[in-house]
């Protein structure tokens, strides 16, 4: 079970790398194309190739940001309950959580296939095919929907989740 722990938590802290990549990505995006406009020259497609890279962090992101408890969580309801009830409510959001995130992920999945399939390009001057950029969303979703059925599986199975707390942080918040 080490072995399949190690490589769910690299698989969580690699998305969350490529999600850190993809934000790079959007900086020099955005200089590139301010830089073509500064000494007037397009560079076409920037806008587009900086909403796929938007896109990309942002799915990338969820499961890294779920296990360190960077999503928002309303827990006023959580805290008022007994551990068995809150143990129970955390199981049934979790169990909720993954079945959407499964079900987002496959049907990411079939529109990904249909863009490839009917070979669509976006309608900006780039003309990507879209898949690609849609491909980044069936990952990010697909390891989304792992992250919340392994710390389900984890609350089930050991009494508790694996989305850590940090306390600086939630104190600005509450």
């Amino acid at each position: 079970m080490t072995t399949l722990r190690k490589i769910l938590d690299g698989l969580y802290t690699g998305a969350g790398a490529l999600a850190a990549v993809c934000l790079v990505a959007i900086l020099t995006l955005i200089v590139a194309q301010m830089v073509a406009r500064w000494t007037g020259n397009v560079f076409p497609g920037a806008a587009s190739y900086a909403g796929y890279a938007m896109a990309g962090a942002s799915f990338l992101a969820f499961a890294n940001a779920l296990n360190r408890g960077s999503h928002i969580r309303v827990s006023i309801l959580v805290n008022a309950l007994s551990d068995k009830g809150r143990r129970l409510l955390d199981i049934w959001c979790f169990a909720v959580a993954a079945a959407v995130a499964w079900y987002f992920t496959y049907y990411a999945y079939w529109f990904v296939y249909w863009s490839w399939k009917f070979n669509e390009v976006s309608q900006d001057q780039d003309a990507t095919a879209l898949w690609i950029p849609q491909s980044v969303m069936v990952i990010g979703g697909g390891i989304l929907a792992i992250a919340l059925t392994d710390n389900l599986l984890h609350l089930i199975f050991k009494g508790d989740h694996r989305v850590t707390r940090d306390l600086v942080d939630q104190s600005f918040g509450e």
